[in-house]
């Protein structure tokens, strides 16, 4: 089975210094890019993270810092990087909460307007844990009857999660072959920032997700404590996150003046 695109999907995966996306880097990017035609076209890239990647991590995925230390930052290539990616939507393993934040934080970084309200995301691994509930290389075998070689390579995981998402839509015919729909299904719960720290009510109205205003409407808290604003921005949350606020600060402000 082959997808039913109405554009182009970019299949990604990275490899990093660590899992906090607030403060690790890429090391290693991969795309595949599926046009609706069927034709696709890859690339991958070895990323200079600006900092050292922990002893822990390299075991995991083999990738040092003397093997990136003469790579390009990531900085360098976001606008290639985006150029690729936009306009697209976005599809990984474990992407919705992991690479995709991951990703923003890197492009806003660099100064790109790297915005996600137009791009459906969808994450083979809620997928395949909805019907499953196993890890990438389990779901290879299990879909695709082939062993994972190279696991946490990106390049492999980023082909493999292809393949396992069209073995998916083979096997479980409820799934429908559209990109929006496997994205509203692979959804765990639906964010405003995809960090996880401002959701949507039932109103589809944002509120916030942690801390002692955890439940309450932005736009309530923003008008009612002023200075919560500004804690955020200044605090150690992901550069999307404060996008995503600042973005609703204004819409409030404008609305006020309209």
């Amino acid at each position: 089975m082959e997808l039913k695109l109405s554009k182009p999907i970019c299949f990604f995966d990275l490899e990093t210094t660590g899992t906090n996306v607030a403060k690790d880097r890429i090391v290693e990017i991969s795309i595949l890019k599926v046009y609706p035609n069927g034709n696709k076209e890859g690339r991958t890239w070895l990323v200079n993270p600006e900092m050292t990647i922990p002893d822990e991590v390299i075991a995991v995925h083999g990738i040092s810092n003397e093997k990136v230390a003469n790579e390009p930052t990531f900085k360098e290539l976001a606008k290639e990087i985006y150029s690729i990616i936009k306009d697209c939507d976005l599809a990984g393993f474990n992407s919705d909460r992991f690479d995709i934040p991951l990703l923003a934080e890197e492009m806003l970084r660099a100064e790109i307007d790297f915005d996600l309200k137009n791009m459906s995301s969808v994450d083979v691994q809620t997928i395949f844990h909805k019907m499953e509930k196993r890890t990438l290389e389990a779901a290879y075998k299990f879909y695709c009857d082939k062993d994972l070689a190279d696991a946490h390579s990106a390049e492999a995981d980023t082909i493999a999660t292809y393949e396992v998402l069209l073995s998916q839509l083979d096997r479980y015919p409820e799934l429908e072959n559209n990109v929006k729909k496997l994205a509203e299904f692979s959804t765990h719960r639906k964010f405003a920032d995809f960090a996880g720290f401002i959701s949507f009510d039932e109103d589809d109205e944002e509120i916030f997700s942690f801390g002692k205003h955890k439940g309450k409407k932005v736009l309530q808290v923003l008008d009612q404590e002023p200075g919560y604003f500004g804690w955020i921005l200044n605090a150690d949350f992901p550069l999307y996150t404060k996008k995503v606020l600042t973005q609703i600060k204004l819409s409030q402000l404008n609305n006020k003046l309209s």
